[in-house]
């Protein structure tokens, strides 16, 4: 059960990178609840407003929201951080969707590391062939692929059998923005194989199809919010 947020003290809310860092749970200024840190994203004041501080490090007293795009809506509305703050902080317009591009950033800056160490697969046969190995853990599908090259992949998925690991899906991303991630031109299916790196992307991916979900059902797989420490780099 959550705690509610009467239950802190005002000033307890963050005093800073370090202490945030170490802190279990947080509140949600929208929520008005208590959260453990990998289900919200920090916001410090910076010297030309309000700052998104993904990996928790940024100087200064922050603020935290519940990783949803719904709620850093919500508390924006509500005028929470600057309640929170306790200052007339400029708020920047479009404030979730700058933190989706960062969250989308950092997924796909993942994604180019796992190409580079060798553990993506790309082409249609070659990921075809892949699927039947051991070692493919998720598929990558640019948005808006193919039905037919995409209902052959799920067949290959289900010729793998009962006993199988399983295979994530990841459709977030468009056509343009894989090419750039993995430095080839029309990409449209990719396999992923097993590796730290394709673990850090998967990780970052889940991220931000939590932030983009208005509930826990809505995204494609994966947990709750996963840890954020995914954010850091070489994670």
């Amino acid at each position: 059960m959550l705690a509610e947020a009467h239950d802190l003290e005002p000033d307890q809310a963050d005093r800073g990178p370090r202490n945030a860092a170490a802190a279990t749970e947080r509140m949600c200024v929208a929520t008005r609840t208590v959260r453990p840190v990998a289900e919200l994203i920090r916001f410090v004041a910076g010297p030309d407003g309000l700052v998104p501080d993904l990996k928790r490090r940024l100087p200064g007293r922050g603020v935290w929201v519940s990783a949803r795009c719904s709620q850093v809506e919500a508390a924006v509305k509500r005028r929470a951080f600057q309640k929170s703050l306790r200052a007339d902080i400029k708020v920047p317009s479009g404030l979730a969707e700058m933190v989706d591009g960062l969250l989308e950033r950092s997924a796909l800056d993942a994604l180019s590391i796992a190409h580079k160490a060798s553990l993506v697969v790309t082409g249609f046969t070659r990921v075809e062939v892949a699927i039947a190995g051991p070692a493919v853990v998720a598929l990558l599908q640019a948005r808006g692929a193919g039905a037919e090259g995409s209902r052959k992949l799920a067949a290959a998925l289900v010729r793998r059998g009962e006993g199988a690991v399983p295979v994530e899906i990841v459709s977030s991303f468009t056509g343009d923005q894989l090419d750039l991630a993995l430095g080839r031109l029309n990409v449209v299916h990719a396999a992923l194989l097993a590796g730290r790196a394709v673990e850090t992307f998967l990780a970052r991916w889940r991220i931000l199809e939590c932030f983009r979900a208005d509930e826990p059902d809505d995204r494609n797989s994966g947990s709750l919010c996963p840890n954020q420490d995914a954010l850091e780099p070489g994670s």
